[in-house]
Formats: C-alpha cells, sequence, structure tokens
C-alpha cells in the first residue's frame, strides 16, 4: 500500500465521478443516484475524464518533482501551461477553471510576480486552491515540517491565487486534518485534534470564526440538509469531514459526495483523497479505476512523485 499512490488516485477518481453531475441540484440525484462511473452531462466528456482539480495536483506536483522542492514561480508557471496547452489534463483539453484561479494566473502571466497575483475578493473564497492541497500536504508530511512551516508553505500556494485569509485558514486546516491521518490517527482523532489547534497564531478572530460550525461544534452530527455542497470554501470543507466521518468505506464516501450536488467534483475529489489514504484503493471498485482516461499518464506522475518526496524522508 502506497499513500501517496492511494490518496493521489481516490482525488483523481472522486472528481472524476462527480465532474458529469456537477451542479445538479441534490433533490434530483436522491430520485436517479449515481453508483457508477459515469460520462458526459455536465462538461460534455467522456466517463474517467478528471477536471481542473486533479491537473492543478498533478501540475503542483510536477513542479516538486522537476524543482526537488516548493517553487511558488514554477507552480504558477504549472498552471500557465496547463491553461495555455491543457498538459496535466485527460484528454488534452481544459474545462472548469474556476474563475478566481483564471484571474489570478492572467495577472500572474502577464506580471511574472507570483506575489501579487492572488485574488482577495470578498467573491474569491471558493475552494479553487484546496485542490492544490494534496501535494502540499504529502511535501509537509515527508519533510517533517513544524506548524510555522507548514503555514507558510500553504500560504504560499494558496496565495498564487486565492490569497485572503479565509481562503488561506481554510487550506490550513485540511492539510492539518491530512497530516493527522497520514501519521496514523483515525478520522474521528484527526477531526478532534485539528478543533483544538492555535489558529490565533497565523490568524485574526474574525477569519477563525467563519469556520466556527467546523471548530466548534461536531460537524458529523448535522443533518444533511444542514449542509451546503457548494463551491465556497468553509461550505466545501464542511461537506468533505462530513462525509469522511459518516462513511465507512472509499466506495461508500465518494458515492455519498457525488450524490450531495453541488460543487460536485471537487467535494468527491478531497473525500476520495482522504478516504483512498484511510481505506486504500483497493476499497474502490476496480471498474471505476479502469474507466479512468490517461490512467498511465497519473500512475507515471505519481511514481515520479513518490520517489521525489520518499527521498527527502531518507536524506
Amino acid at each position: 500500500m502506497s499513500i501517496i499512490r492511494d490518496g493521489i488516485i481516490g482525488f483523481a477518481i472522486g472528481d472524476a465521478m462527480g465532474v458529469p453531475v456537477e451542479y445538479e441540484e441534490r433533490e434530483e440525484l436522491i430520485k436517479n443516484p449515481i453508483t457508477s462511473m459515469k460520462g458526459y452531462g455536465t462538461h460534455d466528456v467522456p466517463e474517467g475524464t478528471w477536471s481542473d482539480d486533479t491537473s492543478f495536483v498533478l501540475a503542483t506536483m510536477d513542479s516538486i518533482i522537476k524543482c526537488g522542492d516548493i517553487s511558488y514561480n514554477d507552480i504558477a508557471d504549472k498552471y500557465c501551461n496547463w491553461i495555455r496547452n491543457g498538459d496535466y489534463t485527460a484528454t488534452g483539453k481544459i474545462f472548469d477553471i474556476d474563475i478566481t484561479s483564471k484571474n489570478a494566473l492572467l495577472k500572474y502571466a502577464s506580471s511574472k510576480d507570483v506575489s501579487t497575483c492572488g485574488q482577495n475578493g470578498i467573491k474569491d473564497n471558493g475552494n479553487g486552491s484546496l485542490s492544490r492541497m494534496i501535494p502540499v500536504a504529502y511535501y509537509c508530511f515527508y519533510n517533517h515540517l513544524r506548524s510555522s512551516e507548514v503555514y507558510e508553505l500553504v500560504r504560499g500556494v494558496s496565495s498564487i491565487t486565492h490569497s485572503s485569509s479565509e481562503s488561506i485558514l481554510g487550506c490550513f486546516i485540511f492539510v492539518n486534518y491530512l497530516l493527522f491521518i497520514l501519521n496514523g490517527k483515525d478520522k474521528y482523532a484527526s477531526y478532534n485534534m485539528i478543533k483544538f489547534l492555535d489558529y490565533k497564531e497565523f490568524f485574526d478572530e474574525d477569519t477563525i470564526e467563519f469556520y466556527n460550525r467546523l471548530l466548534k461544534t461536531n460537524i458529523n452530527n448535522l443533518r444533511v440538509d444542514d449542509l451546503k455542497s457548494e463551491s465556497y470554501i468553509v461550505y466545501t470543507l464542511e461537506t468533505i469531514l462530513w462525509i469522511i466521518l459518516n462513511c465507512n468505506s472509499a466506495a461508500e464516501a465518494i458515492v455519498g459526495a457525488v450524490n450531495l450536488g453541488g460543487d460536485t467534483d471537487t467535494i468527491a475529489a478531497h473525500v476520495g483523497a482522504i478516504s483512498g489514504i484511510i481505506y486504500g484503493i483497493e476499497d474502490i471498485p476496480s471498474k471505476w479505476v479502469h474507466a479512468m482516461k490517461n490512467f498511465d499518464y497519473l500512475e507515471g506522475m505519481i511514481r515520479k512523485f513518490e520517489k521525489t518526496i520518499v527521498r527527502w524522508e531518507n536524506m
């Protein structure tokens, strides 16, 4: 079992499962639930096609592979190559880029200033930068980074496109949850541990307050009707953790995420990553894996990334 392979393949499968029904209403999916890999639908692409979420993961991985470290400019360059050339896609074509990421990368392409391209308006708190955090979490885990170092890295990668403190905090919470999972804590203990982190070291009280329902209550006790499976990062993070805490297999979690409707690809991708790490991709139906487009490329990137970052632990 490889925690890197399990997490990234789980992410890509969840993403591809959610693509055909992105933006569909929950009520419609309850009537006609998705239980297998489908094609076309919302974005009119073949089954097994991943979206911008997995492309951003692969671009971030590729930068770490090529640079042997984190280079924010190189990561931004790789994101721009995805937009211009269709790099890191399943079919050679891009689709479904969020407006905040698009605006930030257009700004970066003209200025090459990675420190100022990130968007921080009130409408720029979608979940776009959350998708780049899977490779960041692995990087932090294998380099045994301290909390302050994790924060700086999360802030830097998120701020390429999403630079508001609200977006950065959501990414920081998610990375810390993954780090607890990667360190062998179970999903419930990991949730309790993120609730007791000292966020005031890096964020003001107004920012932290956005996450009060996640951090000061038991999110898993909410009714499904209380969840908003939307692209706003706070709602996305709440929904991801609710699904993880209330499902008992990777397949159940991915199906559950997809059938909540809304931002199905992004939510199912993150659920797929976490549940892939917890249960292993052996827990995901093989027919879903076999339906994935460009799977050899995906596995090749995972092998290169794994070789790059696992080596650091032994240095």
